[in-house]
């Protein structure tokens, strides 16, 4: 049966689409927020055993519909069968090499730096190449270290502490601000004209993160005494505080933690789940909009994982995983 959708599949930088196509059954595809990296499965019909296994930590590009999905490395194959019912071989590949220093234990310390220089002298112990978001990049502290950590748990630390997203991919790391609006918007169309959304499930407003202000506390030397930083939260439904769990150094730690805190509050404000027609153009962090499900679950909401799988025997779909409601999604104001 001919594959309805586009595809291209590289193996270190070969195009082996040609020599795939008679035997690739499906491909799966996952794009997530944070260091749990990318993911990619190949599923391929090996009646025969006639493919011959990669080789371990090849380089594999995958592209649907024009569009480069995944590129990573492979790190193991997977063959299955029973007695009459054929033999399938799975290859799975992962956006950077899980074997290599991304997960051995950094201690060191950088006294008088900015975060940028740190988290990049935290990568170059671990091979990597590391971009840092303007809005972090500049960020001053007397004191940055890293305790017996490794650099993918280090970079998801500072992550959560900035309220910001750390992906390695490649030998390329980089610690992104949320709320980006630099990338492609995905549009989801429910019954009329261009309808794309096959199914969604989504809540629109949750009552147990919803909070009204964000607070961080420090321990001011020149007083001898603990002081906080607030901050407000846009939710005129809630009368809640959230605090930072952890002290802050000083006043302008604990104004980022608070800052933190309350991008964590908005984010997880709504969630949701809703499969499309294959999009691949929707990525992590990106952002989603719905129309025509209906008032209040229509609006904007933002990308947390993006699933695409293709099959021979079907079509294609993208499944999309959500969160941080906005532009009337959880409001319904309809008299």
């Amino acid at each position: 049966m001919p594959w309805i959708v586009s595809w291209q599949v590289y193996v270190d930088g070969t195009d082996r689409s040609d020599s795939f196509r008679p035997y690739l059954m499906q491909i799966d595809v996952s794009d997530t927020e944070g260091q749990t990296g990318d993911t990619c499965q190949l599923m391929f019909d090996d009646t025969a055993g006639q493919l011959k296994l990669p080789q371990k930590d090849a380089k594999l590009r995958v592209i649907l519909q024009g569009i480069p999905v995944f590129e990573g490395t492979i790190d193991k194959v997977r063959s299955q069968g029973a007695r009459g019912s054929g033999r399938t071989l799975s290859v799975s590949a992962k956006g950077f090499d899980t074997k290599g220093k991304a997960k051995e234990l950094q201690a060191f310390h950088k006294d008088d730096a900015t975060l940028g220089d740190f988290l990049k002298e935290a990568g170059e112990n671990a091979g990597f190449e590391v971009k840092v978001d303007k809005k972090f990049a500049d960020i001053h502290r007397d004191y940055w270290s890293a305790e017996d950590e490794s650099f993918m748990a280090l970079g998801q630390r500072l992550a959560n502490e900035m309220h910001g997203t750390f992906k390695i991919r490649g030998n390329q790391a980089v610690l992104a601000a949320r709320d980006r609006d630099d990338l492609p918007v995905v549009n989801g169309i429910v019954d009329a004209p261009g309808a794309n959304v096959i199914r969604w499930d989504i809540e629109p407003f949750a009552g147990r993160s919803r909070a009204a202000k964000a607070k961080a506390t420090w321990f001011d030397r020149d007083t001898a005494s603990f002081k906080s930083q607030e901050v407000e939260i846009e939710d005129m439904g809630s009368d809640a505080t959230i605090y930072s769990r952890s002290l802050a150094a000083d006043e302008a730690q604990a104004s980022e933690s608070a800052d933190a805190r309350k991008g964590e509050a908005e984010r997880d404000s709504g969630s949701g789940s809703v499969e499309l027609d294959l999009e691949p153009s929707a990525q992590a962090e990106g952002r989603f909009k719905l129309t025509g499900a209906r008032a209040g679950v229509d609006g904007t909401y933002r990308i947390v994982t993006v699933s695409h799988k293709a099959t021979r025997s079907g079509g294609a779909t993208t499944s999309l995983s959500l969160k941080q409601p906005s532009d009337g999604a959880g409001t319904d104001q309809r008299e």
